[in-house]
């Protein structure tokens, strides 16, 4: 049986919480009335990214329990939906950090914590210290983790092996710029991430201009060949993109009659 999984591409307003969780709602109402059973959303997606200091993004954050979250579940019970969200997260110690929550019509099912930060972002967020949580949930096994941590193979894997049917990866990816006709390496990366690990990949990036910093919208959920199964528009836009996704055949390592994802993995040999 197949679930349709959706990623929302959105423009978050830096500063604009009211305004940013109003219009991450919307989208979400609006995927489920297209018949989303999963929906990812982009990290730090009611805030913004590019906070002036620390204390800018921990006027802006929430706790797990906050509205955001409550809002998502609510949505989430009414539709039978599982959100994954990316949110500026005060801890129950009051360390701030850039989280995925995973939010089911029962509240907020897990949280992650970025443990690989970008940029300057250790100058504002406390890295995680634990793996990315694998969830059962009614729709499949789903893993969360957050933008860069997506560039660590050992990561994903990780996940895969705790027995991920799907990875959902809220990012904010800025574009550096590519050569003429290429598409983005960070696209490319999420793809590489599924195939190698023969699991589905949905990633929700976002668009706009933040502070001088301009972002990818390179939004894709990627199949367990490492194909898009659905790709974004590179026009800066807010998109939605949805595709039915055959969970189970990610619990698969096969590649041929003599070859198997897994099976064929030497860790004894393998060093950090």
């Amino acid at each position: 049986m197949t679930v349709a999984v959706a990623v929302v591409q959105l423009a978050p307003v830096l500063g604009d919480l009211a305004g940013n969780r109003r219009r991450l709602l919307a989208a979400v109402d609006e995927a489920a009335a297209a018949g989303a059973r999963v929906v990812v959303l982009p990290e730090l997606a009611t805030t913004g990214y590019c906070f002036t200091d620390a204390a800018q993004a921990r006027a802006l954050a929430e706790p797990v329990d906050g509205p955001t979250v409550r809002a998502l579940t609510d949505l989430a019970a009414r539709h039978d939906l599982v959100v994954v969200v990316g949110l500026a997260l005060l801890d129950p110690e009051g360390r701030l950090r850039n989280s995925a929550v995973l939010v089911d019509g029962d509240g907020p099912a897990a949280v992650y914590d970025k443990v690989h930060l970008w940029g300057r972002e250790p100058d504002v967020f406390t890295a995680g210290d634990a793996p990315p949580p694998v969830v059962a949930t009614r729709h499949g096994r789903v893993g969360l983790m957050v933008c860069y941590d997506l560039e660590f193979p050992e990561w994903v894997r990780r996940a895969a092996l705790d027995g991920a049917e799907l990875v959902c990866v809220p990012v904010n990816w800025p574009d550096p710029g590519r050569p003429d006709g290429e598409r983005p390496v960070e696209t490319l990366t999420a793809q590489v991430a599924a195939a190698t690990n023969r699991v589905y990949v949905a990633v929700a990036d976002r668009v706009g201009d933040e502070r001088g910093t301009r972002w990818i919208g390179g939004s894709v959920i990627a199949g367990p060949d490492g194909y898009p199964l659905v790709v974004s528009r590179l026009d800066g836009s807010s998109q939605t993109l949805l595709a039915d996704c055959d969970l189970a055949s990610a619990r698969d390592k096969a590649l041929s009659r003599h070859n198997d994802r897994f099976a064929d993995r030497r860790p004894h040999l393998y060093s950090s």
